[in-house]
C-alpha cells in the first residue's frame, strides 16, 4: 500500500513509518517538526527512518489548511495514519491554543483530504485521556466519556466525533484508537518515565504525583505499532448490529470504530519508578507530591474488541520493555 503516515517524527509514528517500510509498504510521512520537545530527537528518528528507499518525508504543518490540500491533491493514498497532535495533558492547561490548532483544525484538514481524496481507511490516534473522570476499571470502548479533565483529552473526544460525522456523511472508513501510555525506545522526552530516568542518573529528585498512587497501562511501542498496523489492515465496516435505539459509542450504522490499544497490565507507578531503578543501577529519590490538575489516578484498557477485530493483543511483559528503554536511552544519551 501507499502510507500517509502524519506525525512522522514523533514517537509512534517514526515507529509506525519503519514497520510499514519493513512490511514492503510505501510510506509518505509528514511532520512540522515543531519544538514541543527536543527537535535534535525528531530529526534523529526521522534519519533512521530515511534510510528506506520507499520513504518520502515533507515538512507540512496538518494545521495548514492549504498545506493538506495540496499533499491529497499531489498523489494517491490507499490508508492514513493519523499521528500529528499536540501532546501532553499539562502542556494543555498552559497552551490551550495550540491544541485547537493542532488537534482541532488538523484534524478537520486531515479528514477534508481524506474526503475528497476518497482514502479507503483513516487511522487516528486518540487516547486513553478520554476516559477522564471515569473510575470504572478497566476502560471499555462502550463506556461514557462525556467527563473529560483536561483540553488535550476533550480535542480527542472532538476528534472520535468529528471522525463519526465524517464516516457517517462520506462513508469514510474511520479507526479510532485509544493509546494507554505508550513507551519505549526513541520515547518522547516530556513523558514521565522519561524524566523519572534523567532525573535517577543525575541523583536528582523525580516528581511523583498522586505521592505515587497511581496505576498505568504502561503499553510498549512495538506493541502499539503491531495493532495499529493490523487496525490498518481491517478497515472500518457498518456494525450489523448496530442499534439506534440503545447506541454504542465504538461502532455506528456507519463505516466508523474505536478500539483500545493498551497492555492490559495495569502496573502500579511506584512499581514502576522501581523497574527503572533495577535497570538502571540506581535509587530514585522521590518528590511525593499531590495530584496534579488533569491527571487521573488509574489507566486500565479492556483490549478483547481490538483483539476480536485483529486478532492482535500486546504481549510486552512492563520488565522487558523498561529494560530496553534504558539500553536505548544509555546508549542514545552517552550515560
Amino acid at each position: 500500500m501507499n502510507v500517509l503516515v502524519t506525525g512522522a517524527a514523533g514517537f509512534i509514528g517514526a515507529a509506525l513509518c519503519t514497520a510499514l517500510l519493513e512490511r514492503g509498504d510505501t510510506v509518505v510521512g509528514i511532520d512540522s517538526l515543531n519544538d514541543y520537545y527536543d527537535v535534535g530527537l525528531k530529526q534523529a528518528r526521522l534519519e533512521r527512518t530515511s534510510a528506506h528507499s520507499r520513504f518520502r518525508f515533507a515538512k507540512i504543518d496538518v494545521a495548514s489548511r492549504e498545506q493538506v490540500a495540496a499533499l491529497f491533491a499531489g498523489q494517491r493514498f490507499d490508508a492514513v495514519a493519523h499521528l500529528a497532535a499536540q501532546a501532553g495533558v499539562r502542556y494543555s492547561i498552559d497552551h490551550p491554543h495550540a491544541y485547537a490548532d493542532a488537534n482541532l483544525v488538523g484534524f478537520l484538514n486531515v479528514l477534508e483530504g481524506c474526503r475528497h481524496a476518497k482514502i479507503g481507511h483513516l487511522v487516528f490516534a486518540s487516547s486513553s485521556s478520554v476516559y477522564g473522570a471515569s473510575v470504572r476499571t478497566p476502560f471499555a470502548e462502550n463506556d461514557n466519556v462525556d467527563h473529560p479533565v483536561s483540553l488535550y483529552a476533550a480535542t480527542k473526544k472532538a476528534n472520535e466525533l468529528m471522525a463519526h460525522s465524517y464516516a457517517h456523511l462520506y462513508r469514510l472508513p474511520c479507526t479510532g484508537l485509544r493509546f494507554f501510555t505508550v513507551y519505549g525506545p526513541w520515547g518522547r522526552p516530556d513523558m514521565a518515565y522519561f524524566k523519572f530516568a534523567r532525573g535517577i542518573l543525575a541523583g536528582e529528585a523525580i516528581p511523583v504525583f498522586n505521592r505515587g498512587e497511581m496505576v498505568r497501562d504502561f503499553t510498549y511501542i512495538d506493541d502499539i505499532v503491531e495493532g495499529v498496523v493490523r487496525t490498518i489492515d481491517h478497515p472500518a465496516a457498518p456494525d450489523p448490529d448496530w442499534n439506534p435505539r440503545a447506541p454504542s459509542p465504538a461502532s455506528s450504522s456507519a463505516p466508523y470504530r474505536i478500539y483500545n490499544i493498551g497492555n492490559n497490565r495495569p502496573v502500579p507507578l511506584l512499581r514502576f519508578i522501581e523497574l527503572l531503578e533495577q535497570s538502571l543501577g540506581r535509587k530514585a529519590v522521590l518528590d511525593l507530591l499531590p495530584m496534579q490538575a488533569g491527571d487521573v489516578p488509574i489507566t486500565a484498557a479492556d483490549i478483547s474488541a481490538l483483539e476480536a477485530a485483529t486478532g492482535f493483543a500486546p504481549s510486552t511483559p512492563v520488565e522487558t520493555g523498561i529494560a530496553r528503554f534504558v539500553e536505548w536511552y544509555r546508549d542514545y544519551y552517552k550515560v
